[in-house]
């Protein structure tokens, strides 16, 4: 009788265990091992184009982005922090087409574009235009979280920087020689053919920048910076500010691009990549490559992207020639690359 009793105790206290266990599994949130995927453009990018110093800059440029980032993941910062965090240090950059190194409009101005979204509740925020916003990233995330729109153009958008507290410039912070020259180079290419800009409209080099965190919560966040395109007509604006597009993170993945913005536009390209890994399953790397590789450059369409699902794996994608790119997860060390061949 007394071995009975002693075997049914043993029996009740095993399944309260396994009980508690499996409610505890239920409950505890899950812990990841963070990550912060990057990029600063793609484009015609060659290494016989390129000198030893600038190949290093670019490099070193790329390093400190990612190394800002993954500082505030191993701390326990949220995915949203990191992804802000490394786009600013690419926005003060010169070497990037966003921020500091801005390409010139046909006009001879600088207008900035950038978006920002949460993956956990897909919360988002953009601006467009903005001419006098040193760190255009953090107006778009002042959008996301003070006001009750997605996205804010032009001077009624550098009003609301202003009023944010963000930190405001004159519009010749964002010149610099390299772009300028650009420009001029452009213009007498184009008074040889005056709607040859207007033709073609494609440029060589893509250079805005991204990021995408994945945090120890589990949440992601995907956001991009750029200066547009350079020469580029009449209020034009691309992908990078428009959600979906240039710019989309929910619980399952986020995505951050870089190429020809009007072809990202109409290809909805970064939601497409999202709804092939939510709705047929895809590996994020397979969806990438899909969009990139087969619709979009089927279409004419050249870019690429950096992807990364709730796992922490991830993509760097892009049918052209390089794009500046790297990842860096916790307990490992920062990887940088710009070449096609770089693996």
């Amino acid at each position: 009788m007394l071995m009975k009793q002693i075997a049914a105790l043993a029996l009740f206290c095993s399944v309260l265990f396994t009980t508690q266990t499996f409610a505890e599994s239920k409950t505890k949130p899950r812990v990841l091992t963070p990550v912060i995927v990057i990029h600063g453009g793609a484009g015609t990018i060659l290494k016989k184009n390129m000198t030893p110093e600038q190949d290093a800059a670019y490099r070193d440029a790329l390093t400190l982005a990612l190394k800002t980032g993954h500082d505030i993941l191993k701390k326990g910062g949220s995915s949203v922090d990191a992804v802000e965090a490394a786009i600013r240090t690419m926005e003060d950059s010169p070497l990037f087409n966003a921020g500091k190194g801005s390409v010139f409009t046909h006009e001879g101005r600088n207008e900035l574009d950038a978006s920002i979204m949460d993956g956990k509740n897909q919360t988002s925020g953009a601006v467009a235009g903005v001419t006098i916003v040193k760190n255009p990233i953090s107006a778009a995330r002042a959008v996301m979280e003070h006001s009750p729109h997605v996205l804010l153009i032009g001077k009624g958008a550098e009003l609301f920087a202003t009023r944010m507290g963000l930190e405001i410039v004159d519009p010749s912070y964002f010149w610099t020689e390299r772009r300028w020259k650009e420009l001029q180079k452009e213009l007498l290419e184009e008074n040889k053919d005056p709607h040859a800009e207007l033709i073609s409209g494609k440029p060589e080099k893509f250079g805005t920048v991204g990021a995408v965190a994945l945090d120890r919560a589990g949440n992601l966040a995907a956001g991009t910076s750029t200066g547009g395109t350079s020469n580029k007509y009449f209020g034009r604006v691309g992908d990078s500010p428009i959600i979906g597009a240039g710019t989309y993170a929910d619980k399952s993945c986020a995505i951050s691009a870089t190429g020809h913005g009007e072809d990202f536009i109409r290809f909805v390209v970064a939601h497409d990549i999202a709804a092939l890994v939510e709705y047929k399953g895809l590996s994020i790397d397979r969806a990438a490559n899909i969009v990139i590789h087969e619709k979009l450059k089927s279409a004419g369409g050249d870019g690429g992207v950096i992807a990364l699902d709730s796992a922490g794996n991830f993509s760097m994608t892009f049918n052209t020639e390089g794009m500046y790119r790297g990842y860096y997860r916790e307990g490992g060390s920062p990887r940088v690359m710009i070449y096609g061949d770089e693996k």
